[in-house]
């Protein structure tokens, strides 16, 4: 599956499971206390998901290396509540309860890391599939697929889940929701309608939704969210990191699927990861050193020059990168840019553009394939002082 297709597909995913807010589903409910229903969860011994080799190699400007290992926290102050985007190849216009290669592979490009700061919780949950969506694209529908209730199923099972993780694992603590894509969209409802203004809500250390255009009103720090407000500083709690990344040099076309809100009376949100005050702030990026989601293409990057490429899952780069909110011809997003020096040995680009089967960039989804990754250090980092700023306040 080429890149362009794989973005393309999640958003017309993150777009349905919006669209289905009032449908009736007829699927039968999932039993969430059973561990198979579950990629991560902190009592799962066998076959936990977040349990993988997160290693990675800095490379220095300079060129020079370093090993950097990681270890989660398993008493870890707070929790993690994850929903993954759209990523299953399963037959049909839902996926099974059953874990492939492309759900293990999207948790360790955008989950595990966090382990280091909360305990981590991932349902399964049955999702409208990347077949039913091509399927879709290309005029043939998969049967089944335009009924409301098959639109529906996913966010019911992440509620569900939701409600099981409340009523039987936080016991009063703090948690975090992460979301990316078709799981930002479903955590988007979820928050909206479960936790917004209800008891829930006092649970919540922050949401971060990548991704998406969570719309807020201008000049405000709240919208859809009415009493949720982006997040300003890492020390902030109850508040929404949400952004869609974008090139400096290849920003949002006309055409752009991110970056604008529904009504001329918002914008999208963009709180950046790199510098929640507002300006420019280095990322600490994590780039996968080999598919960052099933269906990707691996990356070809040759990290240092006259150097044999590191084998270690990921790659840091740091001082490479730097990003900032922007608003610029009636989008808003967040602008990457790279701070090639190409007098050094490391590289001075990096991947993660959706390109097409013809080799052509596609503009309008800009980095959104790594939108996780770019700023996963620095996520990872914020979690861990918004932790230490709710249990200072609790």
């Amino acid at each position: 599956m080429s890149r362009k297709m794989l973005a393309a597909l999640g958003m017309s995913a993150f777009a349905m499971v919006c669209s289905g807010a009032h449908a009736q589903t007829a699927y039968p409910k999932n039993d969430y206390s059973k561990p198979e229903a579950w990629l991560c969860r902190p009592d799962k011994t066998a076959g936990n998901a977040c349990n993988i080799d997160l290693t990675t190699t800095v490379v220095k400007a300079d060129g020079s290396e370093i090993v950097e290992a990681f270890k989660a926290d398993p008493k870890a102050p707070i929790d993690c509540f994850y929903v993954y985007p759209t990523v299953s190849n399963d037959p049909g216009a839902v996926s099974d309860m059953n874990p492939g290669p492309e759900e293990l592979n999207v948790v360790k490009a955008q989950l595990a890391r966090f382990g280091a700061k909360c305990k981590i919780y991932a349902p399964l949950y049955r999702q409208f599939t990347l077949t039913a969506l091509r399927a879709g694209i290309a005029g043939k529908p998969v049967p089944g697929s335009t009924d409301p209730a098959v639109r529906q199923v996913g966010y019911n099972d992440v509620v569900d889940a939701w409600n099981y993780y409340l009523a039987h694992d936080n016991k009063g603590r703090g948690v975090v929701l992460i979301g990316h894509s078709q799981g930002s969209g479903v955590l988007t409802r979820v928050i909206q309608q479960e936790i917004d203004g209800k008891p829930a809500q006092a649970k919540i250390v922050s949401a971060i939704l990548m991704g998406t255009r969570l719309p807020i009103d201008k000049g405000k720090d709240t919208g859809l969210f009415k009493n949720i407000p982006l997040c300003k500083s890492p020390s902030q709690t109850g508040c929404v990191i949400a952004y869609a990344s974008f090139r400096d040099t290849i920003p949002p076309p006309a055409n752009s699927r991110f970056g604008k809100a529904p009504s001329e009376t918002q914008v999208a949100a963009c709180a950046n990861p790199a510098n929640l005050a507002g300006g420019r702030g280095e990322l600490h990026a994590y780039l996968s050193n080999s598919a960052p989601i099933s269906g990707a293409s691996a990356p070809k990057t040759v990290w240092a020059k006259g150097k044999p490429n590191p084998t270690t899952p990921f790659i840091s780069v740091p001082g490479l990168l730097s990003a900032q909110c922007v608003e610029k011809n009636g989008f808003s997003y967040l602008e990457v840019h790279v701070n090639a020096v190409p007098s050094d040995p490391r590289t001075d680009t990096i991947e993660g553009d959706v390109v097409g089967p013809d080799g052509k960039i596609s503009e309008d989804w800009g980095l959104h394939l790594i939108d996780a990754n770019l700023a996963m250090g620095n996520l990872v980092d914020i979690v861990g002082a918004e932790s230490k700023a709710w249990l200072a306040n609790k």
